[in-house]
């Protein structure tokens, strides 16, 4: 009785993280990329992150990894981090983080739609319904005047759109191909070699020269280590928690949780805008990712 009630907790707690802590990333990466230029931020935040995994991976033992599955997981790392997170992390520059969580909500409807058109996988009559609500709440979220008032504002909608891709393409590619046996390893490997494609775009775009110690803030470097150890380490080993414990598609309704979290903390701690329009496009775009996961 005392086993069940304990692990009862725990599966609480862990929803807690999944919902909370990754609902606050969004407003914790903008804070950290006010002194730490963005892909650096995320770069490092992953390579720390997929080092201290991989060296908590040691505790155990496990099958040997093969270089197929070592190139599987750095080519998801690539997908999942290095563009999916790293654009969303550059976007945030522009874009209210608020926003971007709801317009990162959007994914699941791109998803039906890529396994549509390349697996030839009919969506049912549930998620054609939720399909149409979320075309309508993006269209409506999108089309309010911040968004095209500045050509950063475009160029972080492109950003996301792109990382939205990225991570669609990758969630139907990752269930298909080989990766380390142990989902602890992999994600350590997903993590460094996303982490290091995302050191490679810094240097490339000039951030190096951008960054000075002098200027990190301790808001900053509180923000990365909570990005680290938080974000990464703790919601990751959470959410597998749960994937062991409770049906995928009670694990997914983080998808339309995080979006809430995400716009209230911006509006309670960044003083960031919630339009009517803006509370409407949400409504109507979350009941669409509702509806395509109740499928």
């Amino acid at each position: 009785m005392k086993t069940q009630l304990s692990e009862r907790w725990l599966i609480i707690g862990a929803f807690a993280v999944i919902y909370i802590i990754w609902g606050s990333t969004y407003l914790v990466n903008f804070m950290a990329i006010q002194a730490i230029p963005p892909f650096l931020m995320s770069g490092t935040r992953f390579l720390a992150a997929g080092g201290l995994l991989l060296l908590l991976s040691t505790t155990k033992k496990h099958p040997p990894i093969t270089l197929r599955q070592y190139r599987n997981a750095v080519l998801m790392g690539f997908l999942f981090l290095s563009v999916g997170a790293g654009c969303v992390v550059w976007a945030e520059q522009f874009i209210d983080t608020g926003k971007v969580a709801l317009l990162i909500a959007f994914d699941p409807l791109l998803v039906l739609f890529m396994m549509w058109a390349i697996q030839g996988s009919r969506p049912g009559p549930w998620s054609i319904l939720g399909t149409i609500l979320g075309i309508l709440g993006m269209g409506l979220l999108v089309g309010q005047p911040q968004f095209t008032a500045s050509k950063e504002a475009v160029w972080g909608l492109i950003a996301i759109g792109v990382s939205m891709v990225a991570w669609a393409i990758a969630s139907i590619y990752v269930t298909k191909i080989e990766l380390p046996h142990s989902k602890r390893q992999g994600t350590a490997i997903q993590m460094l070699g996303g982490g290091f494609f995302l050191f490679v775009f810094s240097a490339l775009s000039g951030e190096f020269k951008q960054f000075s110690f002098q200027k990190l803030t301790w808001p900053a470097s509180f923000s990365w280590l909570y990005l680290v150890l938080f974000g990464s380490l703790l919601a990751f080993s959470a959410f597998n928690y749960l994937l062991t414990k409770v049906s995928p598609a009670k694990v997914a309704t983080s998808t339309f949780v995080n979006p809430i979290v995400a716009l209230f903390l911006g509006w309670a701690f960044n003083e960031e805008l919630l339009s009517i329009q803006s509370l409407f496009a949400a409504g109507i775009l979350l009941s669409g990712v509702v509806f395509i996961n109740s499928q």
